[in-house]
């Protein structure tokens, strides 16, 4: 073994150790690795970033943007109002819906058709009794199945696409994927429809006017006139817990105690820690008359404005208790007037004036995966001022946080209990990457946007199709149409792009190719063969295959498919076969993520909602990774012969 050789295979043991640690974000930890090769040697420096020109990478941006496109202008939101049946059975409800994610996802970004479908999901949820989970997985799985049928479907794809140009004549093509793709998703989503019902846990039945996200924590202060004042911390948990409700920290004084005495007596302006599920925590706040401290600062605010203007003439406006059982219920919140001057000295203040409007709503949010809120708090972002909307109570799915609620750093997948007007709400979301988890009223769709989106994205599917245009120039030439005919703003555009799968994608690129020139690839296959497959060529095309299933169950699958592909290429090679067989095994593995929450950006946007743990994904996902075995090999030994 040379010794650039040892140096890449340490870089890359280090790289998948820490993909798997989960410490560092991905784009992070690609980039590193790429650095590292720079550093030493193995990439050369006019290379380093030869990534983020690669079609793989263009060809995944573009795809956001047109996605985004046809989420904005609701012609998704048609087409889910149109195809889901109004009225059926828990069964035929979970296939339709399975199916359509299914469907969306061969052509769109498959978060983003999450997304959208995930609160038609819990709406469905909610009226047939059913705990959401029971949904929300067959549906996120659907999502993943159908990615892979299409070159566009999901970011691994391209990647393949891109190593087999650098091979052979030319990459796969749109839909080179799909005779093996669609047989194994069809086979996945029947075995779906059919015992997803029984094999998928039940967490926390969803009530009849709301779903359950697991405890919220939240701070109540203690407000002038409360019963609270004077009573010792163990009377007031015995109070609390006849509503499912316990106080697990307090504040005073601005400092947190994390564990305080039971025989504490509690002062004015004392803040509680509470830990409730959603339907308690009104009752919680009302047993003793406790009030929410975001709510409690606007008023205080709103009392200070008044005695520096001097106008005391305006009543200050009190809001009722939180009624956190109706997600809609509507709220009398007043903000200080003096927040609300001039617009063109303070930029902020249409936010600000939003937050005086007496359409004050409350809304659950869950924070995906690629969220600019992960890793920051309220207070980091400026969540009041920038936004005009409130942090009410967050949930974790039963971890406590040390932080006050206005510094926790959040994670993906946490539930928000937000409140706000609507549309600073929705602003919010959209803005920081978070999707709503209750019931919506649906974007009116503008029809002419609708067919544009929908025009445009059918024209570079066919230009890629038909191999008019490589796919990265085709949906290029498509995003410049979508901002020419105003589908997508030219301000908002680079939002809709996922960066860190974009780094993280273009940093892996070089590092996989010097994975290829130094010979590391081809010593990686020689062991799997000589010493797993015994020079068997369908044994090393399913250990190929379960091989790259198994990282992307633990590592982000666009990395996953960067890593194996040179494997995959130099074992073919050794054995003197067709390297598209052990190609496509490469894309299907990387695609079928099934196993834990954080395989895949799907799994994860649905732990909150659906009140999942680490463990529940296996019992579907794994007999879902054994059809995709039993299936691939023999599909994709009969299209892609050896």
């Amino acid at each position: 073994m040379e010794f650039k050789q040892i140096l890449i295979l340490a870089i890359l043991v280090g790289t998948v150790a820490m993909f798997l640690r989960g410490r560092w974000r991905h784009d992070m930890v690609a980039m590193g690795s790429l650095l590292t090769c720079v550093v030493v040697g193995l990439v050369p420096i006019d290379a380093a970033f030869s990534g983020f020109g690669h079609p793989a990478v263009i060809t995944v941006a573009c795809i956001l943007i047109l996605s985004s496109a046809l989420q904005q202008s609701g012609a998704v939101d048609t087409l889910t109002r149109t195809v889901l049946p109004q009225s059926a059975g828990p069964i035929v409800t979970m296939a339709a819906l399975s199916l359509l994610a299914a469907i969306l996802s061969a052509f769109m970004n498959n978060v983003g058709a999450l997304a959208l479908l995930m609160p038609v999901a819990l709406q469905i949820a909610n009226k047939q009794g059913l705990p959401p989970g029971k949904i929300l997985m067959p549906l996120a799985f659907g999502s993943i199945l159908g990615g892979m049928t299409t070159l566009i479907g999901t970011p691994p794809n391209l990647i393949v696409a891109g190593f087999r140009a650098q091979t052979s004549d030319g990459g796969f093509s749109m839909f080179d994927y799909t005779p093996v793709g669609i047989v194994i998703a069809a086979a996945g989503l029947i075995f779906v429809m059919v015992f997803g019902r029984w094999l998928v846990p039940t967490r926390q039945r969803a009530g009849a006017e709301g779903f359950e996200t697991g405890a919220y924590l939240t701070e109540a202060r203690i407000p002038v006139g409360s019963k609270a004042i004077g009573m010792m911390l163990r009377d007031v948990n015995l109070e609390l817990e006849k509503g499912d409700a316990q106080v697990i920290g307090l504040v005073r004084n601005e400092n947190r105690i994390p564990a305080p005495s039971p025989f504490r007596e509690l002062n004015e302006n004392d803040i509680l820690i509470i830990e409730a599920d959603p339907e308690a925590l009104a009752t919680a706040l009302s047993a003793l008359d406790l009030k929410l401290a975001e709510e409690l600062r606007d008023i205080e605010a709103q009392e200070k404005a008044a005695e520096k203007t001097g106008d005391t003439s305006k009543p200050i406006s009190r809001p009722a208790a939180v009624k956190a059982h109706n997600i809609d219920e509507r709220k009398d919140i007043d903000i200080p007037e003096a927040d609300a001057k001039d617009t063109k000295k303070h930029p902020d203040n249409h936010r600000r004036e939003a937050i005086q409007s007496d359409d004050i709503a409350l809304m659950e949010l869950a924070i995906l995966p690629n969220s600019g809120f992960i890793g920051r708090s309220a207070t980091d972002i400026h969540l009041r001022t920038h936004y005009g909307v409130n942090l009410l109570a967050v949930s974790r799915q039963g971890q406590r946080s040390m932080a006050r609620l206005r510094t926790m750093s959040m994670k993906a997948g946490d539930v928000l209990l937000m409140q706000g007007p609507p549309a600073a709400i929705q602003d919010f979301a959209t803005s920081l990457g978070c999707v709503p988890l209750a019931e919506r009223s649906l974007r009116i769709p503008n029809n002419i946007q609708a067919l544009k989106a929908s025009a445009i994205m059918a024209a570079a599917i066919g230009a890629a199709a038909f191999g008019i245009l490589p796919a990265a120039i085709a949906f290029a030439i498509g995003v410049l149409l979508a901002m020419v005919f105003k589908v997508v703003s030219p301000r908002n555009i680079y939002d809709a792009v996922d960066w860190p799968v974009i780094v993280l994608l273009a940093a892996l690129i070089p590092v996989a190719n010097a994975m290829e020139s130094t010979g590391t690839a081809d010593l990686i296959a020689r062991f799997l063969l000589n010493w797993v497959a015994q020079g068997n060529a369908v044994i090393a095309l399913a250990l190929i295959l379960i091989v790259t299933m198994t990282l992307s169950d633990f590592m982000n699958n666009a990395a996953t498919a960067a890593v194996m592909c040179p494997i995959a290429i130099g074992s073919a090679a050794h054995l003197g076969v067709n390297p598209d067989a052990f190609l496509m095994a490469v894309a299907i593995g990387a695609s079928c993520a099934f196993l834990t929450p954080i395989g895949h950006q799907n799994n994860t946007l649905i732990l909150g909602p659906g009140g999942f743990r680490f463990g529940d994904y296996w019992k579907l996902g794994l007999p879902i990774e054994i059809i995709v075995v039993a299936v691939g090999v023999p599909m994709l030994l009969w299209v892609w012969p050896l």
